[in-house]
């Protein structure tokens, strides 16, 4: 009997150990992106006619330790035959914002990121699009070469067509820590996207991958969250093997 139970341990052990190894399987979100009928204005402006019946996605996963406050960040994304736009709202705490700068350090904000592939023959090459709550943006190109990440700043020249609207002033310090909602939206000419990348351009039932991101590093509250889950040891949002599909209907 106890030669049976020791066994019965071992084997029940031997599971277990099995399981811890085994890579647990991430299931990408996805997200389904329509077409609009006529240009939208970039107003930062969430509850406005053209974006009144888009869906949205809300971002859950939390990387790294969890903060005392938890922002609820929702995206929306629309397009037309020669644009995208993005909007997100914000409802935050412990809100920060001093970079000023174009393609300055942006995430150390309180900040929204844009991460998308829109080269479906080449899915781990990626633009990523971040923003701060007053509006600074940061806009780079990775490519994967021999499984290593190879990465361009987008010009200024360049991020500057970027039409680009925030509900806060461009400096945000010393910080908000009451509860506060923000917004950003912006439109993305597909022109600019094509100088740097090979495009599957927008069409029904095109699908991209894309994930997004709230992030605030240096604030009181600092925080890292992702709409498709990301399962790696340490925040880490450049990892375009964990994007979700975006999907144009």
């Amino acid at each position: 009997m106890k030669k049976i139970l020791t066994l019965t341990l071992v084997a029940i052990f031997t599971i277990a150990m099995l399981q811890s190894q085994t890579p647990r399987q991430i299931i990408p979100e996805v997200y389904e992106i329509v077409e609009t009928k006529e240009p939208i204005p970039i107003d930062a402006n969430w509850d406005k006619e053209q974006w009144k019946d888009v869906k949205y996605v809300t971002l859950t996963n939390f990387m790294g330790d969890i903060p005392r406050f938890k922002p609820v960040t929702r995206a929306k994304v629309a397009y037309d035959k020669d644009n995208l736009y993005v909007i997100f709202k914000v409802e935050d705490k412990y809100v920060r914002c001093i970079t000023d700068r174009i393609n300055g350090p942006v995430w150390r904000d309180s900040a929204v990121e844009f991460f998308f592939s829109p080269d479906v023959e080449n899915p781990l090459n990626y633009f990523n699009l971040e923003t701060n709550c007053g509006g600074t943006p940061l806009m780079q190109f990775h490519t994967n070469v021999d499984g290593k990440r190879e990465s361009k700043q987008i010009t200024e020249e360049d991020i500057l067509q970027i039409e680009i609207a925030a509900s806060m002033p461009k400096i945000v310090d010393p910080e908000i820590t009451e509860e506060i909602i923000w917004t950003i939206e912006y439109r993305i000419p597909i022109a600019i996207l094509l100088k740097h990348s090979a495009l599957t351009m927008p069409a029904k039932d095109v699908e991209w991958r894309a994930n997004f991101y709230k992030i605030a590093e240096i604030t009181s509250n600092p925080h890292y969250i992702t709409w498709s889950e990301i399962d790696l040891p340490r925040p880490q949002f450049h990892a375009p093997q964990f994007f979700g599909k975006i999907v144009f209907k």
